[in-house]
């Protein structure tokens, strides 16, 4: 059965609206949204409220609404801190959270976080691991790796979910993949590539999955979809170019991996992503602020999902 996941605004352009959000995340709950997803951009064009905080504050303010981020490029991060955040927003949302990680390439900045790049992904997998032993049953942590030792540390406390919240990956090349299947819960396609390209990887997911041995109901399938609906297309077009100008720079040519129009071309931009592969579909409207995400949020619910299901 596929499932509709809603983004939660998160751009601060001079003061945070704190009643807004906690409406939108109230509403999200009402409308039998699944859950409420953040991404990570820790520099960048975007002022946006960084992920897993803005989680916390969710987390106090709803009560069913799982809640997401996607991704973290966890590279950039020391792993036993990421763990413990990981871990408060657990508790405090009692067990609802979903991680999303990858280890970034291409432009990150990886000297700016003291990141070698000709090891950033060895270190991300070594974090991963060492992550996973700190939220494990044992309450001292012995690991030695390449890049981190750890001897006999007490690492308390330990998330809600068992026997760690649910690991989502990112990621787009065959070894990416192939990496996602074997140390992952879930795959998250990004919502800056196609239908298309999503289609292709999930064909390689399967095929991963059924080389490692593993069972295709045990992983879930998702993909973040940026979108804007408009009773006028050419209007929704450009509403969405906007917003995705907003989020990566006015340089970004995305407008290609986006669905806009009216509610029915919407729908059938998003059965094709469903007809791709996803399980899970993380809609992500690309307003300026949060009343053009709650209209946005609105409209999928009452336009568009009834279309899907």
């Amino acid at each position: 059965m596929t499932t509709f996941s809603i983004s939660i605004p998160q751009l601060d352009t001079g003061r945070f609206d704190a009643a807004g959000i906690k409406e939108y995340l109230a509403r999200a709950e009402e409308l039998g949204f699944e859950g409420g997803w953040t991404l990570e951009q820790t520099v960048g064009h975007a002022p946006l409220i960084a992920p897993l905080e803005l989680l916390s504050y969710a987390a106090a303010v709803t009560t069913r609404l799982r809640l997401g981020v996607a991704v973290l490029v966890a590279s950039l991060h020391d792993p036993l801190q990421l763990a413990a955040s990981i871990t408060a927003v657990d508790r405090l949302s009692h067990g609802r959270v979903d991680v999303g990680v990858a280890p970034g390439g291409g432009s990150r900045q990886f000297r700016a976080f003291g990141v070698d790049p000709s090891t950033f992904i060895s270190s991300f997998t070594e974090g991963l691991e060492l992550m996973k032993a700190a939220w494990s049953d044992e309450p001292r942590v012995t690991f030695h790796g390449r890049f981190r030792d750890v001897d006999d540390l007490p690492i308390t406390p330990k998330p809600v979910q068992r026997p760690h919240p649910p690991i989502w990956f990112g990621a787009n090349a065959p070894k990416a993949l192939a990496r996602a299947v074997r140390l992952g819960d879930a795959f998250l396609g990004a919502g800056s590539s196609t239908t298309a390209h999503f289609a292709e990887a999930v064909r390689t997911v399967h095929e991963e999955l059924d080389k490692q041995g593993k069972d295709p109901g045990d992983f879930r399938i998702g993909k973040r979809v940026y979108l804007m609906v408009d009773d006028d297309a050419a209007r929704a077009r450009e509403r969405v170019r906007a917003g995705l100008h907003r989020i990566y720079g006015p340089k970004a040519d995305l407008a290609a991996v986006a669905v806009a129009g009216t509610a029915d071309d919407v729908a059938r931009g998003l059965r094709e992503v469903i007809d791709a592969g996803a399980q899970t579909v993380l809609l992500n409207p690309t307003g300026a602020d949060v009343e053009e995400d709650r209209e946005q949020m609105e409209r999928l619910a009452a336009d568009v999902i009834p279309q899907l299901v």
